[in-house]
């Protein structure tokens, strides 16, 4: 499928006021078991990105050219509507623009940019800063002006929750509104209190709510945010610590035992392989070496 038709059909999804569980991919083989389970997008974490392509955690390490890479690999497996992380954009409304238009060309759906100082921070850490409103608004002007398909979407994000306070962040949401961004997304809200407000005080513009497992958002039942007005119910990470769990089961297994079979914690050869799509390959191999 053509990318301009997985942004329009996303796009209206979107605006069908039922909300959308989408899950985070760190890596291609991520997004591959998430849309073969039958999820509707996906969501590319720079958090999952640098937990697991670098090591490193989430402190602004990852640079534009390894997010795109990223992106053209995930578009390369699936059909599925991507948003991707930018962070700040990298750097002014200059930069956030060719960000744009990188992302845009590598496959992404949409793209979300934030309001935090540059290097940011995972939202669930302590210790974040925020740009001036008029920093943060030129960030999102300049993204919105730089799509080409006009059904590629913005994401506008607010960390200002921690910083100013959950009605500034609001307020924020809301000029960012006025400024086309497409979705906006309020990170950390710490109540349910919070939680309900924000998609009752931004009526008219999806909304998304980040829930990371072990962070400072409460959990909510998908429903229950789907009847609350929400547009996109993220889990970035939730892939990714679920193969830590599982590497760490896994490895801790083989240590202590000196060995490991198909009845231990992983995956069997044949699901591996149909996670990647291997027959797919064979029949394209004996389709071109004559072997067919």
């Amino acid at each position: 499928m053509m990318n301009h038709e997985i942004n329009k059909a996303f796009r209206t999804r979107l605006n069908s006021g039922k909300a959308v569980l989408m899950p985070g991919a760190a890596n291609a083989l991520a997004a591959q078991v998430i849309d073969q389970i039958g999820f509707e997008a996906l969501y590319i974490s720079g958090a999952g990105v640098t937990n697991t392509a670098l090591g490193m955690p989430d402190l602004g390490f990852i640079s534009l050219p390894e997010i795109a890479q990223h992106t053209a690999t995930i578009r390369n497996v699936t059909d599925l509507p991507i948003v991707v992380d930018a962070d700040t954009g990298f750097g002014n409304a200059l930069n956030v623009h060719h960000t744009v238009r990188t992302l845009e060309r590598a496959g992404a759906s949409a793209i979300q940019i934030e309001d935090q100082v540059a290097p940011k921070r995972c939202g669930h850490f302590s210790g974040k800063d925020i740009v001036d409103l008029e920093e943060a608004r030129s960030r999102i002007k300049a993204a919105v002006d730089a799509r080409q398909d006009p059904n590629f979407l913005v994401v506008a994000r607010t960390d200002a929750c921690a910083v100013e306070g959950f009605d500034a962040a609001i307020d924020r949401a809301a000029a960012f509104i006025e400024d086309g961004a497409d979705i906006t997304f309020v990170e950390a809200p710490q109540t349910l209190t919070q939680i309900e407000d924000i998609p009752k005080r931004l009526q008219g513009t999806p909304q998304l709510v980040n829930l990371v497992v072990g962070g400072k958002t409460p959990i909510m039942d998908f429903d229950v945010l789907d009847n609350m007005g929400f547009g996109l119910v993220l889990y970035a990470n939730v892939a990714l610590q679920g193969a830590l769990k599982g590497m760490h089961d896994a490895l801790s297994l083989l240590k202590t035992d000196g060995r490991m079979d198909e009845s231990g914690p992983v995956a069997s050869f044949e699901v591996r392989q149909n996670a990647v799509n291997k027959a797919y390959y064979d029949q394209m191999e004996a389709k071109y070496s004559g072997k067919s």
